[in-house]
Formats: structure tokens, sequence, C-alpha cells
């Protein structure tokens, strides 16, 4: 058998390529390090002046923040982007750090949870990208999005299918629970962002809180790509497809990072100025907080049902 039909039949069970692994680790460390500089220098260069109103072409008043990094987005997104950086600085860019190392030290459940890192990190710097206001960062957002997002792509290729076939058969794994919750995140998010797209378009204006942005990315984001990655998990889980366990590792980790995120944005957004009902508070806190909470738990079983080693191989094809 010559090596390339050997690379063509090679069994589930076998290592992954080790071409991925290393892309996936050298980008592990390159987002690492690009992505702590861009937080904190959003930490460090936060607003801290007056408000500038301006007359979007929309003919709408929107207040932009008027200095720091952010000093030409609004002031609710300027306090929002200072919540993420502070939440990529505290908590994304130590998971990147701990799941590199797992990765390199040859951990199936490292790889996958390295997917989750990148999945998040692509999530934040598409949405930077093309969503903030050009600043002197931009570059860096770009880096980010890009060693993201072939990083993600490298680590899902390196993450041992034998490893998301031990999961996928482990009963202490709750897969019914993760499908739903999967399917349900898909058809939340789809209900949350499209009808007040719909109303704004019968109703012949933009939607409501995009300020002085051009187009909703997040919207954009969520529905193009979020919503239908969570409903093809869901449903690849619940048939016990390995494939299933793979997308829903960076899905799971996204979710889990939106309770502190949602909850660091509205404490900075009040403290900017920003007024908020109760409702407006407690409604998107609390549901976000629940969301986050039980997709944290469904990762943190899905994680521990994924080997740190295989002990087992499936036999080599007959030939």
């Amino acid at each position: 058998m010559t090596a390339r039909r050997a690379a063509l039949r090679r069994r589930p069970g076998a290592p992954a390529p080790r071409a991925a692994g290393a892309v996936a680790a050298r980008a592990a460390g390159l987002a690492a390090v690009v992505a702590a500089g861009a937080a904190a220098t959003g930490l460090l260069r936060r607003p801290t002046g007056a408000p500038v109103p301006v007359v979007t072409p929309r003919g709408q008043t929107v207040p932009l923040a008027g200095s720091g990094l952010y000093r030409y987005d609004s002031v609710f997104t300027a306090a929002g982007n200072t919540a993420v950086d502070a939440v990529v600085l505290a908590l994304g860019v130590p998971l990147v750090i701990t799941a590199w190392q797992q990765h390199r030290a040859g951990s199936p459940r490292g790889s996958l949870l390295l997917t989750g890192a990148f999945g998040y990190l692509l999530y934040v710097y598409a949405t930077y990208a093309v969503g903030v206001a050009y600043n002197p960062l931009f570059l860096a957002y770009v880096t980010l999005t890009a060693t993201a997002l072939w990083g993600l792509a490298a680590a899902a290729a390196a993450t041992d299918r034998a490893a998301l076939a031990v999961a996928a058969a482990d009963p202490a794994v709750p897969h019914r629970a993760l499908s739903w919750f999967l399917l349900a995140a898909a058809a939340t998010t789809a209900a949350v962002w499209t009808p007040p797209l719909v109303t704004a378009l019968l109703e012949g204006r933009p939607p409501d809180l995009l300020e002085g942005a051009t187009t909703p990315v997040t919207h954009a984001l969520d529905l193009a790509v979020v919503t239908p990655a969570a409903a093809l998990a869901g449903l690849l889980v619940r048939r016990r497809d390995p494939r299933g366990y793979l997308l829903a590792a960076p899905l799971l980790v996204l979710i889990a990072m939106l309770l502190p995120t949602i909850g660091v944005s509205t404490a900075l957004q009040a403290a900017a100025g920003i007024s908020f009902t109760v409702p407006e508070v407690v409604g998107p806190v609390a549901g976000f907080g629940v969301l986050g909470l039980v997709g944290a738990g469904l990762l943190r079983r899905l994680l521990r049902a994924v080997p740190t080693r295989l002990t087992t191989t499936l036999p080599a094809p007959a030939g």
C-alpha cells in the first residue's frame, strides 16, 4: 500500500495528523499573545471624557464615546467593547493557554477544548474586525480573526475522532439534554433577533440599537453562523454522531462566556450613563445567566467524557 493510500485509509482510531496539531499549537500561541495585547489596550485606553453627540446619515443623534480606543463608537457600544476586553483578558486568554498546554501534551480533551477557545476568539474578533469603528488595532483584529479561523480548523482536524466516539458512547454525558439545549439555543437566537429586524424592515426604519453602526453585525453573525451551527450540532448529538460533539464545543464555550460578558457590559453601560429599566437589567442578565450556567455545565460534562489519552484503538482495516 502506498503512503498516499495508507493516509486516505487512516482508521478513525489512529492519531490525528501531526501537521494539523502543529498548526493549531502555533496559532494558539499567536492568538494568546495578540488577544492579550488587544484586550489590555482596550482596557487601558477606555473612554474617560464626555460623550460627543453626532448626527448619523439616517438623521439619528448618537452620543459617541469621544475618547479612548473606542472614541468613534457609541457610548453604549464602547462600554460593551470594554466589557468584552475584560472577559477576554480574564477568561479567554487563560482558556487558550490552558487548552494549548493540554493540546501540546497530546490530550484529545485539550484539542477539543482548543476548538472551543478558538471559536470564542473567532466570534469576538470577527465582530470587532467588521463591527467596531476603525481604530489603531484594526490589523490586530484581522490577525486574530484569521488566526482563530484557521486555528479552529486545525484544532478540529487534530481532535481524535476515536476520543469523540468515546464521549458519544459515554452514558455519563447527558446526550439528550445537550441536544435539546443546542436546538433551543438556535431557536432562541432566531426568535430574539429576527422579529425586530422584520419589524424595522416593514416600518421602513433602521433596527433598534443600531446607533452609529452601518449594519447590525451581531445579528448577522448570530443568524448566519451561530444559529445554523447550533441546530446542526443539536441534530448530530441526537444521533450520537461524534461530529456533533466536535461542533458543540465552540458553541458551548461561546454560550458559557455570555454570563460574565452580559454582567460586565450592563455594569459598564450603566456607569457610562445608559439608563435601563429593571426588566431590561434583570431579564437579559437572568436569561443569559441561566444559558451561560447550563452551557458551562454541559461543556464540563462533555470534556470530562473525552479521554486525555486513548488506551485502545480500533482495528486496522483488512488489506
